[in-house]
C-alpha cells in the first residue's frame, strides 16, 4: 500500500530538520579562513563608503574579501544594490531598484584610479526595469575608467540582458578586456536556482560575445554543490566548449542562509582538480577549479595565464 503525500506542515518540518543537519555539519579545513582586517583591508572598505560605491565583494558575502581587499583588488558592483530577480543561491538583496545615478561611472574611475588599479571586474545586479537592462551603465563605466586610467584592463561580468542581441553590442562596443557571463549552474536546475535566468540564453550569449567580438576572450563561472552530478558538470563544460568559451571558474557553493537553496555537499579539491583537467582537455585556456574559487576571484591572473597560452 502506498503512503499519502505528505501534508505541506509535514513537509516544512521535514525541511527544516533536514536544514538543521545540513548546517551542523562541519566546514571542511579547506574551506576555513581568517577574517579581514588588514589595513588596506580597512582603508579600501573606507574608500568605497567614501565614494558611495558598492561592491559584489560585500554584498555576497565573498568568502575571498579579506583576501582580495588586502591585495588592493575589488569587484565593483553598478547600478545599485538591489536586483530583480531573486535567484536561490544569491545573497544580493531583491525588489525594485532605485533609478540610476549618472555620477557613478565617473566616482568608479576615480576610485580605480586613486587606488591604481591594473586589473577590475566590473558586474551589477539585473536590471530587467530598464529598456537597455544596464547596457549603457556597463559601456559607460568601461569607458570612464580607461580615460581616467587608460593602463587599466576592464573585465565585465554581465547579466543575461534577457538575451537582448543589442544589448550586449553595446556592451562589447565599449571595449571591455574579457567579457564574463556565470552559467552559474547546470540545466537541470535553473528553474529552482535562477528562476529568472535560461541555460539557452546564456549559453547563446556567449556565443554572440565569441562572434561579434573574436577578440575579446569570453568567460564564465559554475558553482557546485548543488545536487548536480559530475556528468551534469562535464555536459555543461562540453556546451561551453561548443561556443568556445576560453577562460572558466568552478567553486563550491556556500548558502548564505537558511532562505536560500541548500546545498548539497562539499566537494572535495581531488574533485576539483578532476573538472579542472577534464576541462583543460576540452580546450579552455584556463581554468580555476577549487572550493573557494569565485568568478573574480584573481581575475587579473586568470587573464594573464591565458593570454599567455594563446
Amino acid at each position: 500500500m502506498s503512503s499519502s503525500p505528505a501534508s505541506p506542515v509535514q513537509f516544512l518540518r521535514g525541511r527544516r530538520v533536514q536544514e538543521a543537519v545540513l548546517n551542523r555539519e562541519p566546514k571542511p579545513e579547506w574551506l576555513k579562513l581568517r577574517a579581514p582586517g588588514s589595513d588596506n583591508y580597512l582603508r579600501i572598505r573606507g574608500l568605497m563608503r567614501e565614494l558611495k560605491l558598492h561592491t559584489v565583494c560585500e554584498e555576497a558575502a565573498c568568502p575571498n574579501i579579506g583576501e582580495c581587499w588586502h591585495h588592493g583588488t575589488a569587484t565593483f558592483m553598478i547600478m545599485g544594490d538591489v536586483c530583480t530577480r531573486a535567484c536561490g543561491y544569491c545573497n544580493v538583496t531583491h525588489g525594485a531598484p532605485r533609478t540610476l545615478d549618472p555620477d557613478e561611472p565617473d566616482r568608479l574611475a576615480r576610485a580605480v584610479e586613486t587606488m591604481a588599479l591594473a586589473y577590475v571586474v566590473v558586474t551589477s545586479v539585473d536590471r530587467d526595469d530598464l529598456t537597455d537592462f544596464g547596457a549603457g551603465a556597463f559601456a559607460a563605466t568601461v569607458r570612464a575608467i580607461k580615460a581616467r586610467r587608460a593602463e587599466c584592463r576592464v573585465e565585465v561580468l554581465i547579466p543575461d540582458f534577457q538575451g537582448d542581441e543589442r544589448a550586449l553590442g553595446i556592451v562589447l562596443d565599449a571595449r571591455p578586456d574579457v567579457l564574463n557571463h556565470n552559467i552559474e549552474t547546470v540545466p537541470r536546475l535553473y528553474r529552482v536556482a535562477r528562476p529568472g535566468g535560461r541555460y539557452p540564453r546564456a549559453i547563446e550569449l556567449l556565443d554572440r560575445a565569441r562572434r561579434r567580438a573574436p577578440d575579446i576572450p569570453t568567460k564564465t563561472g559554475l558553482m557546485v554543490g548543488l545536487g548536480e552530478t559530475m556528468d551534469e558538470v562535464f555536459e555543461v563544460l562540453r556546451d561551453l566548449r561548443e561556443v568556445d568559451c576560453q577562460i572558466l571558474t568552478v567553486g563550491q557553493y556556500l548558502r548564505p542562509s537558511l532562505a536560500h537553496l541548500p546545498m548539497a555537499r562539499y566537494y572535495t579539491p581531488e574533485e576539483f582538480r578532476e573538472i579542472k583537467r577534464v576541462a583543460l582537455d576540452l580546450g579552455f585556456g584556463h581554468v580555476e577549479s577549487g572550493p573557494l574559487v569565485r568568478s573574480s576571484y584573481h581575475a587579473h591572473e586568470q587573464a594573464d595565464h591565458y593570454a599567455a597560452r594563446t
